[in-house]
């Protein structure tokens, strides 16, 4: 393996243009470009038990087998991997773009779709498999709870730990200190061993270390949904605050209006592919309406994670049109219905209120509904449906929020899956009655046909 291969990534913090080369190819990074990714592919070998129903000579065959696999990816310096049956996965595929100095890129696509190994390898967790990587500048990254901290060190000392990495002097470090540990709200904690903090304390102090030392790029992955949603509106504040100061982000989040309101542009990576790179509107459009793989419907019933609490779990969601089929756009002038099913586990004693929660593209709130005619109900699965009438919302893309509360001691809430799907609400024709001696788009979240009276007064 060629010292090239074992190096594809290649970082600079030099401002002015330089030149990269790999296998005999020579590509420039200019002035205003922060990160170029060319043909980039990541593989893994995942391995697979065989039938547990074999004979004793062929459990001894196949051990034999898998030993001398083991000893020649060992010797080769191949990954070794436990199972019968080695399979490749490769979780991205040929990718490339080129991301300019103060870009704030928004990576978003369905769980499995490449994004946290894109992060990975851009932060130099890993390495590609295949393909090239330049980045001009210092890179700070917040991947998952407690990526780059040592565990056994202070709050205090991690501070001074990552600056130090990042190449920033003492001093430096100590200019930008009380504001790290303002923002992280941890100076009760700051000389105790970040081991013993909890997964919000260290999100808190992670992304304050990031936020605050001087980078040029920073990495947000969808850790910040592990903090309070106060932390994540002071979280989002202050990377609009390193947009506007013209550094780089790249921010990878399920919830599509937390993207839009953030970023100029976004990614989508569908199977490990990029499909879209562009405006971040347009993109989210795109990625809202990609045939099976839109975000009209989710599905929680089969997967390892778990949506609610104790007494009430999330399962599945989706929107139909009027003759009951699944749908992820709809005209305006159709009626629709949003369907949502969840588990009740614990519970005579509650009154279990099913909510959607309808935003724009752009962050804001159109408007709450919910189930006002809820009543306790035994544990069991049970499926709530709102009926949207025609010629209600205005066009656009509106993501929903799913939400179960009770009010029985204060207000609970039982689960809130912010973005699980979107719908496209399009306008099909130019001058329909809501719009009557007007053309182009019409403001506001909902435009309905409403009774009128006009009559002479007298």
């Amino acid at each position: 393996m060629s010292a090239k291969s074992r190096n594809p990534i290649t970082y600079s913090g030099i401002p002015k243009a330089e030149n990269a080369t790999q296998n005999g190819k020579q590509g420039l990074i200019l002035n205003d470009v922060a990160i170029t990714v060319e043909n980039v592919s990541k593989r893994y070998l995942v391995g697979h038990n065989a039938a547990r129903d074999a004979t004793f000579r062929e459990v001894l065959a196949r051990n034999a087998r898998n030993l001398a696999r083991k000893t020649h990816d060992m010797i080769t310096g191949r990954q070794i991997v436990q199972g019968d049956q080695v399979e490749e996965f490769w979780a991205l595929k040929d990718v490339s773009f080129e991301i300019e100095k103060g870009d704030r890129v928004g990576i978003i696509g369905r769980n499995g779709a490449g994004k946290s190994t894109l992060l990975k390898i851009l932060s130099r967790i890993t390495d590609p498999t295949k393909g090239r990587i330049c980045i001009a500048g210092r890179t700070a990254s917040l991947l998952e709870v407690g990526t780059g901290m040592h565990v056994e060190l202070s709050g205090r000392e991690n501070i001074f730990l990552n600056g130090a990495i990042l190449g920033m002097r003492r001093g430096e470090i100590l200019k930008k200190f009380d504001e790290i540990v303002a923002f992280a709200g941890v100076e009760r904690f700051l000389d105790t061993p970040v081991k013993r903090y909890s997964s919000g304390m260290y999100v808190r102090l992670g992304f304050a270390i990031a936020a605050h030392l001087e980078v040029e790029i920073l990495i947000v992955d969808e850790v910040l949904a592990v903090g309070d949603s106060q932390f994540q509106k002071k979280c989002l504040g202050k990377m609009e605050e390193i947009g506007r100061s013209g550094r780089t982000i790249l921010f990878v989040s399920h919830n599509m209006a937390m993207v839009n309101s953030l970023c100029d542009k976004a990614i989508h990576l569908d199977s490990g592919i990029l499909r879209t790179f562009g405006p971040t509107d347009r993109v989210i459009l795109s990625y809202a309406t990609a045939g099976e793989n839109s975000l009209a419907a989710v599905n929680y019933r089969n997967s390892s994670r778990r949506i609610g609490d104790e007494y009430v779990q999330l399962l599945s969601a989706d929107m139909r049109n009027s003759r009951g089929v699944p749908i992820s756009s709809v005209e305006i002038n159709q009626p629709f219905s949003v369907r949502m099913e969840y588990r009740i586990l614990r519970g005579a004693d509650r009154t279990y209120v099913p909510n959607f929660h309808f935003f724009c593209h752009d962050g804001s709130c159109a408007f709450v509904v919910n189930a006002s005619e809820s009543k306790s109900l035994p544990p069991g699965e049970y499926l709530a449906e709102c009926h949207v009438p025609a010629n209600f919302l205005n066009d656009g893309l509106y993501s929903i929020r799913l939400v179960v509360t009770s009010y029985e001691s204060g207000v609970s809430v039982h689960f809130s899956e912010d973005g699980a799907i979107m719908l496209n609400v399009r306008d099909p024709i130019e001058g329909v009655v809501t719009r009557v001696g007007w053309s182009g788009a019409m403001p506001g979240a909902v435009r309905p046909i409403l009774p009128w009276t006009l009559k002479p007064i007298n």
